[in-house]
């Protein structure tokens, strides 16, 4: 999860006021100085630390909790409304066509996140079109095609072009069909003057509707000084923050938007170029918190279906709901899990799932889960059309053979036929679920991740 320690720790310490109807000063004194030193060790500005628990401490003890709220969701209310105005706003991206420039110190992750940004556009409906300007790093031209080849958008370089603005020049009219040009640009490992020039005169050629400032989430409080710096220099309408998948430290990153007046455009959650997300305060802090984000779960879920549907001509997800679930569904399924990405991220946008039962889970929990998946799947290979149509006909007999083929356990073979039986089980109460049903039960497990911060949800529906 992102900024997984802080989260754990700002859950762990509400955690201490379950049971209680009240709070007294103590309480709260108790919880703001584990705020701060959670905030302090994600390195989050010293400043904004201050203000943000004198805030909470003012309002938790000012404010009346409404009838029937507990102390504990009190106070988690009183935090989540204020880490949303620390963060503050997303940066507007319209889905319409435009010109993105991208600006950033050498291994910021630009050049990673123009393929990312193209692929989230591409997935809004839009045509995308990654440039690179990049002529100072070598490798910048393979990597950056590379990338543009995996995310399936259109690219343009020129390995052989010194000049910068040539490439942003050519590669505009090359790609003039594209609804959404991104502009990657050179980067140093300081701001130096020739870059500031350079970016200068690619911003005069492109002329962008908007200038994004990429910064690595484990800058940490320097990224303060370098946000500064570009926003000084270019001008910087907005941020996106990467690989906040591997530190602890990103609140620098998510809080040095402050010193410039901007706001945060993206997130980079991982190395795939699926792995981006635009960042949303009110969904980025109810995740932080425990408290899940349907929203972006549902667009995994939907996006995460079409691709599977792409890739199986013969499934459509409708199917689940008539006649008999078989082995064949269980493997579709499973492949559309495997399309919505890292098992712990989707399981932190589930409400009652993430939080605090995560925070329970070994490290490599989420590892296992996924190797289990794979074993499943190299099973099926090794079963019959028979056996996959009709998995209860499977008798010893044929788990011995099924081992054999397939060299697994036979105790694994059993776990699979026992999770289908399982599966088959609550695709039954879904095909007996009217519009209403489905509606109540979505509306259950907002009110147990929000409410509850982490308690029942998912896990408690079946």
């Amino acid at each position: 999860m992102v900024l997984d320690d802080l989260g754990s720790s700002l859950r762990g310490t509400l955690d201490k006021l379950r049971g209680k109807s009240r709070i007294s000063e103590e309480d709260v004194d108790e919880i703001v100085k584990e705020i701060q030193r959670s905030l302090l060790q994600a390195d989050v500005d010293v400043s904004l630390v201050m203000d943000l628990s004198d805030s909470i401490k003012e309002r938790a003890l000012e404010e009346e909790p409404p009838g029937g709220t507990s102390a504990r969701d009190h106070v988690l209310r009183i935090v989540y409304e204020e880490l949303v105005d620390l963060v503050g706003d997303s940066t507007e991206i319209p889905l319409e066509e435009q010109t993105i420039m991208l600006a950033g110190l050498q291994g910021s992750g630009k050049t990673t996140t123009a393929a990312k940004m193209a692929w989230w556009f591409s997935k809004k409906g839009l045509r995308p079109a990654v440039i690179q300007t990049d002529t100072f790093r070598p490798g910048a031209y393979d990597q950056a095609r590379q990338m543009a080849e995996r995310a399936e958008v259109e690219f343009y370089g020129d390995p052989d072009e010194d000049d910068p603005v040539k490439i942003a020049r050519e590669g505009l009219e090359a790609t003039a069909d594209a609804d959404v040009h991104i502009v990657d640009t050179a980067g140093r490992h300081a701001l130096e003057d020739d870059l500031i020039s350079e970016i200068e005169e690619i911003e005069a050629e492109v002329q962008p509707d908007r200038s994004l400032l990429v910064l690595d989430a484990a800058i940490g409080q320097g990224a303060k000084d370098q946000a500064r710096e570009f926003d000084d220099a270019v001008g910087i309408d907005g941020v996106a923050i990467t690989k906040l998948d591997g530190t602890a430290k990103g609140g620098g990153a998510l809080t040095a938007v402050d010193e410039t007046g901007s706001t945060i455009a993206f997130l980079g959650t991982g190395e795939t170029v699926q792995d981006i997300e635009r960042f949303e305060p009110d969904s980025f802090i109810s995740r932080l918190l425990g408290m899940g984000d349907l929203k972006q779960l549902t667009e995994r879920v939907e996006r995460a279906m079409e691709e599977t549907q792409a890739e199986e001509d013969d499934w459509d997800p409708e199917d689940l709901m008539k006649g008999e679930f078989t082995l064949k569904d269980m493997r579709k399924q499973m492949k559309a899990m495997d399309n919505m990405g890292p098992l712990d991220q989707v399981m932190d946008m589930i409400p009652g799932m993430g939080g605090g039962l995560m925070d329970q889970l070994p490290d490599d929990a989420m590892d296992v889960t996924q190797e289990r998946m794979r074993n499943f799947d190299v099973i099926m290979d090794s079963m019959t059309e028979a056996e996959l149509e009709n998995p209860r006909s499977i008798g010893a007999s044929q788990v011995r053979r099924i081992a054999r083929g397939s060299g697994k356990s036979e105790d694994t073979i059993r776990e699979l036929l026992d999770q289908h039986k399982m599966m088959a089980r609550t695709m039954k109460q879904f095909q007996g679920m009217g519009d209403g049903d489905m509606q109540r039960m979505m509306k259950k497990m907002q009110q147990q991740g929000g409410g509850g911060g982490g308690g029942g949800g998912f896990g408690g529906m079946f």
